[in-house]
């Protein structure tokens, strides 16, 4: 007797069923996983709720949000730098070109308030232009030489300035540096003609200097050779001048070798020492 195998397959209504299941598994998975967000190191998440900015700020880490309804923007709260180059002109008017380097970072307690009002373009937005300002306006408040003579108060007062605007933005200013100071190229040569004509200016004065020095050396040198000439005919007296001459009779009695001198006529010269 021989048996048949019959292969049963799904209805139409088993299969909708089927797909049906398969879809809402998924749909639930994918729900779930929107669910979760993580915020990195160094970042804030900005929760929006249906595009509304919402007062709260995420940390760092895993949190829950409510898929399809809240996004999370994150927002970078690290120390970030920008770089500029800003021509102005100083209180003489001369055409200035300054580079400079600046350090801030984000509130990160306030992020929201900055996405809600500047957005993500906070840099060309807001620092760019506060760098500008600031710098500006305190270059017009010193001449050209000043910029170079007094650079570290002209970078405080820089600072100053910057910090004030960037706070407003919810944003902290952490350092700056100017690196640079450019100007014309005929200031330059003006400047250098000016320490070149200091430089000579400050040689000829040292050279009238020493040759004061060197005459009042001449001066005291003479004084004192004549005050020790005056002291010595001061000295000199009818006792030290008949000492003096006993003195040379005497040497000259030491040297005699006892032979008279040849001389014509005239009595024979002796010292008469008593």
């Amino acid at each position: 007797m021989n048996s048949e195998t019959t292969v049963k397959f799904p209805g139409p209504k088993n299969m909708s069923k089927t797909i049906v299941g398969l879809v809402v598994a998924v749909l639930i998975i994918l729900l779930g996983l929107q669910s979760f967000t993580i915020v990195e190191a160094g970042h804030r998440g900005v929760v929006l709720q249906l595009g509304a900015v919402q007062p709260q700020v995420l940390e760092e880490g895993l949190h829950f949000r409510i898929p399809l309804i809240q996004k999370v923007i994150p927002i970078e709260v690290r120390v970030q730098k920008a770089e500029s180059s800003q021509v102005s002109a100083s209180r003489d008017l001369q055409t200035v070109t300054t580079t400079l380097a600046v350090n801030y970072h984000l509130e990160g307690v306030n992020v929201n308030s900055l996405f809600q009002k500047v957005g993500m373009e906070y840099k060309a937005r807001v620092v760019d232009p506060a760098i500008s300002e600031a710098l500006k306006g305190i270059t017009a408040q010193y001449t050209a030489e000043d910029l170079i003579a007094k650079r570290s108060e002209v970078s405080s007062k820089v600072k100053e300035a910057l910090a004030a605007k960037l706070s407003l933005y919810n944003m902290v200013l952490d350092e700056i540096n100017i690196t640079e100071f450019k100007f014309s190229e005929e200031f330059d040569r003006a400047i250098e003609q000016k320490q070149i004509a200091e430089q000579q200016a400050l040689k000829s004065k040292l050279d009238l200097d020493r040759i004061k020095i060197e005459k009042e050396q001449e001066i005291t040198r003479a004084q004192a050779q004549a005050e020790a000439l005056r002291l010595q005919k001061q000295e000199v007296t009818p006792e030290l001048i008949k000492l003096r001459e006993i003195e040379a009779q005497l040497k000259a009695i030491e040297k005699w070798n006892g032979s008279m001198p040849n001389v014509t006529g005239g009595a024979t010269p002796f010292i008469n020492v008593k």
